[in-house]
C-alpha cells in the first residue's frame, strides 16, 4: 500500500517548475507514493491521503484561508531532492505562526518516512494481531504479571479506538497442544531447510523440534488470516502449557514474512513495533529495562551480585535482558545469534532461548504511552555486553541514556523496544501523521 498524494498549485498545473517537481516526485517517490492529478488550491481536495506543495510561492501570505482549509496532512516538498527548499523557510514559518502545521522533510529519507507513515495510517484499521492466553496473570509468578496494562480490556479497546488495530485472542493451551499433535517429520522437513541457516548449541534435537511445531503450528493460523501483521503469546506466565517457548517461532516468522512478536503477549510492545518498523524500517526488538538507578530490586530480579563495572556516569546507564539473554533478536539484525537451552526456571526444562547480540552504537528506546497519545523515547548508546554465569542475565546489553533520573520519572514499563539508530526526528514525523504529541528534541 502506498500513500496518495494531490499536488496543489497556486496557479496553474502547467508552470513549467510546477510540473517539473510533480515528476521529479513520482520518480523519488515511486516505492513509497502515487501521486495523483494535481488540484488547484481554494478547490475540493480528492480522495488522497494528504496534499503536497510541490512549489511555494508568496501567493500562500495571501491565501491562508485557503491552505486553512485543506483538512489533510500537507507536505511541502519543493527542491529537486525530495525535500523543503530553504527559500520556503519564511513561508513555513508564517503558515505555522498562523496555526497551520505543514511538514517540511529536510532529507529524502525523511520523505519515504513520511510517505510510509501515511500508507500505514489507512492499513491499521485492516489490521489484526493474534495474542494466545487463557487466563492472563492467573498463572506463574501472578504477583507479577496481574499487573500489566496490556492484559486489560481497557487497553485493548484503546489500541482498536486509537488505531483501528483489533486484538484476536486465542487459546494457548489449544495451541500447544495442537503443536504437540505435529507428527516429527514436518518439524523435521522445517529443520532440514533451516539448519544450515541456524547456529545452534546445547540443545537436544527434541527441544528443537518442539519449537519448530509452535511454528508450524502459528503458522498454519496466520495463513488463515492474511490481516495478521503480529502474533505474541503468553509465554511465561502461563508456560505450563506448553513444553517449549516461541523463541524460534517468532524468528523464523519474521525472517519468512516480516511478523512482528510479541514477547509475553505484550500487544502494547507490538503495536510499538509495528509501528516503527513499518514507517523506519530499522531493527526493532523487545527487552526488560534495569537502569542501574534501581539497585537491589533490579539485581534481585535478574540474580546478579552488581551491575557491570561502569567508570563513568553509572547512573545514566541500563542493563538489558530478557529471559537470560539480550531477548528475541531476529537473525537479520544480529551481529552474532545462538539459539540455546533455556534460562529461567518458569520455563519447561525442553524450552530454548536465543542469545543474541545488535550491534553497538546509537539507539533509541521506545514504547507507546499508556493513553496511546505519544511515544515514550529514549536516546543512548548501547555500549557493550555483560555476562554473569549462573544467572538469570547470561548476555546482557550496557546501555547509556543521557539522563538516568529523568528516565525513572518518565518510564511507560520495563519493556521496551530497541530501535537501531538516534531515531527521534524520524519518531516525531511519524507522530505527526499518526495524530501523536510530539516529544520536545
Amino acid at each position: 500500500m502506498k500513500a496518495r498524494l494531490i499536488p496543489v498549485y497556486f496557479e496553474s498545473a502547467q508552470d513549467p517548475d510546477f510540473t517539473r517537481q510533480v515528476q521529479t516526485l513520482k520518480e523519488l517517490l515511486a516505492d513509497e507514493a502515487e501521486i495523483l492529478e494535481p488540484t488547484a488550491l481554494g478547490t475540493k481536495m480528492g480522495d488522497g491521503d494528504a496534499v503536497v506543495f510541490p512549489q511555494m510561492l508568496g501567493d500562500a501570505y495571501r491565501r491562508l484561508g485557503d491552505i486553512q482549509a485543506i483538512q489533510l496532512p500537507k507536505l511541502v516538498i519543493t527542491s529537486e531532492f525530495g525535500t523543503v527548499s530553504m527559500w520556503d523557510w519564511e513561508i513555513n514559518r508564517y503558515l505555522k505562526a498562523e496555526g497551520v502545521e505543514v511538514l517540511a522533510p529536510y532529507n529524502l529519507e525523511q520523505t519515504r518516512i513520511l510517505c510510509k507513515a501515511l500508507a500505514l495510517k489507512k492499513e491499521l484499521p485492516q489490521t489484526r494481531f493474534l495474542v494466545y492466553q487463557d487466563n492472563p496473570g492467573k498463572g506463574f509468578q501472578p504477583e507479577i504479571f496481574k499487573r500489566f496494562y496490556w492484559w486489560e480490556e481497557e487497553c485493548t479497546q484503546r489500541i482498536k479506538d486509537r488505531f483501528g488495530v483489533e486484538i484476536v485472542r486465542k487459546s494457548f493451551k489449544e495451541l500447544a497442544s495442537a503443536a504437540k499433535q505435529i507428527p516429527d517429520e514436518e518439524a523435521e522437513r522445517v529443520w532440514e531447510e533451516w539448519r544450515s541457516r541456524l547456529q545452534i548449541q546445547g540443545i537436544t534435537q527434541r527441544a528443537v523440534f518442539s519449537a519448530l511445531k509452535i511454528y508450524l503450528a502459528v503458522k498454519n493460523e496466520l495463513e488463515k488470516d492474511p490481516r495478521i501483521k503480529a502474533a505474541g503469546i503468553n509465554c511465561l506466565n502461563e508456560s505450563h502449557f506448553s513444553d517449549t517457548t516461541p523463541c524460534l517461532a517468532w524468528n523464523i516468522l519474521y525472517e519468512e514474512r516480516k511478523l512482528i512478536w510479541g514477547c509475553e503477549a505484550d500487544t502494547v510492545a507490538m503495536l510499538s513495533e509495528y509501528l516503527v518498523h513499518q514507517t523506519l524500517g530499522v531493527p526493532v526488538m523487545m527487552t526488560n529495562l534495569y537502569p542501574f538507578l534501581m539497585g537491589q530490586a533490579a539485581l534481585k530480579h535478574e540474580h546478579i551480585p552488581e551491575f557491570p563495572l561502569v567508570l563513568q556516569e553509572p547512573e545514566n546507564h541500563i542493563l538489558a535482558a530478557h529471559c537470560g539473554y539480550l531477548g528475541v533478536v531476529p537473525q537479520s539484525f544480529a551481529t552474532e545469534w545462538t539459539l540455546r537451552e533455556k534460562v529461567l526456571a518458569i520455563v519447561d526444562d525442553n524450552a530454548t532461548a536465543i542469545d543474541a547480540r545488535l550491534p553497538l552504537g546509537e539507539i533509541t528506546l521506545v514504547k507507546l504511552e499508556p493513553t496511546f497519545d505519544r511515544f515514550s523515547i529514549y536516546e543512548g548508546v548501547l555500549e557493550g555486553y555483560a555476562q554473569f554465569p549462573g544467572s538469570h542475565c547470561l548476555n546482557g546489553a550496557v546501555v547509556k541514556v543521557n539522563d538516568g533520573h529523568r528516565l525513572m520519572k518518565e518510564l511507560a514499563s520495563h519493556h521496551y523496544i530497541f530501535v537501531k539508530g538516534q531515531q527521534r526526528v524520524n519518531l516525531n514525523n511519524v507522530s505527526q501523521i499518526l495524530g501523536l504529541a510530539v516529544e520536545p528534541n
